[in-house]
């Protein structure tokens, strides 16, 4: 079943990672948290919520790094503050 707010969010996740891969100084630990809330939402948009560890603490963690990057990756912060907004709004 498809929700409504499913083809922004999926556009979103495809602008992060868009962003994300040209990012040269983001340090691998910031990479790797991001990867793996972004491959949750996936599943979770796929319809596999079942084994996703996307939970009430997602989007605090998104929230986290879109501030770890406001300075040095603004238009990542941005796409990230912008997927935090959707998740929120479509109950995920």
């Amino acid at each position: 079943m498809s929700r409504p707010h499913e083809p922004t969010l999926r556009e979103l996740l495809a602008r992060v990672h868009e962003e994300l891969s040209g990012a040269r100084a983001v340090d691998a630990e910031s990479r790797r948290l991001l990867g793996v809330l972004t491959q949750d939402i996936e599943r979770k948009l796929a319809g596999a919520a079942a084994r996703t560890e996307l939970d009430r603490d997602s989007l605090p963690r998104l929230e986290a790094l879109a501030v770890r990057f406001e300075t040095q990756h603004p238009a990542l912060a941005q796409g990230l503050r912008e997927l935090i907004d959707l998740l929120a709004k479509a109950g995920i």
